[in-house]
């Protein structure tokens, strides 16, 4: 009876959705889910997955932070989501403003709020929260630094967001998935977007004690002149290709 009391009492439900994994099937998703996220990066669940199963020592730092800071103290006690309600708003801000520019990102590519998969295997209430915030925030970090969704476009993202966060499973997409690009694309990359990435992470507020949903009305410049953000560099215009008869 004690054992199984013990046993059902670790592996309780500690927020919606939560699954709670063994050693070995945490060891095997990690390796799974890796190799899946670096053949298709598009799969949100297979990255999502990764980084929660890897990311409990930076969870607990971004957590700490926040604590340690106003506004992130605030976001962890309101616990604030981006949903389709806060898409919905961000329709209404005018032209020029971070909410538009936001919507608008969001719109032209088709994408929802609720597209993104839910947290489920962060053995922590509180770091569940802080891994949602860190996953939802995403597109608005597109929008503020200017990235593409291109595959270039996410992997300088990844980096910015190690810059930022420390994250491994974003450190593990900057390393591997370049080899899935072509040699022009890698060699900016390489040279261009991950240089910015290191340097505009570093350089730029705590962005995880940020609080965008209040920003929505404020002009995207100054907003970004505020948080000190460097957009992304653009990727030069490619040179045709040669063909021959």
């Amino acid at each position: 009876t004690s054992s199984s009391t013990s046993s059902s009492s670790s592996s309780r439900e500690l927020y919606p959705g939560h699954v709670q994994l063994t050693p070995l099937q945490r060891a095997m998703l990690v390796v799974g889910g890796g190799l899946g996220a670096i053949l298709f990066p598009q799969r949100a669940d297979l990255v999502g997955a990764v980084g929660e199963t890897t990311g409990h020592l930076a969870f607990r730092r971004m957590r700490d932070r926040m604590r340690r800071d106003a506004v992130g103290a605030d976001i962890l006690r309101r616990r604030p989501r981006v949903t389709d309600d806060t898409l919905e708003r961000a329709w209404g801000c005018a032209d020029g403003t971070f909410g538009k520019a936001y919507a608008t990102f969001m719109g032209t590519r088709k994408f929802r709020a609720s597209d993104r998969p839910p947290v489920r295997f962060v053995d922590d209430e509180e770091l569940a929260y802080v891994a949602t915030r860190a996953r939802e925030t995403h597109d608005l970090w597109h929008v503020l630094f200017g990235c593409p969704t291109t595959v270039q476009g996410e992997l300088a993202l990844k980096a910015l967001e190690f810059a930022q966060t420390g994250m491994p499973s974003a450190a593990l997409a900057t390393l591997a998935a370049p080899l899935r690009l072509d040699e022009e694309d890698r060699a900016f990359l390489a040279k261009e977007l991950y240089p910015w990435a290191w340097r505009a992470g570093g350089r730029c507020a705590d962005l995880m004690c940020a609080d965008y949903e209040a920003e929505f009305d404020t002009d995207l410049e100054e907003l970004r002149a505020k948080w000190r953000i460097t957009p992304a560099p653009k990727a030069p215009k490619r040179k045709p290709r040669k063909t021959y008869p």
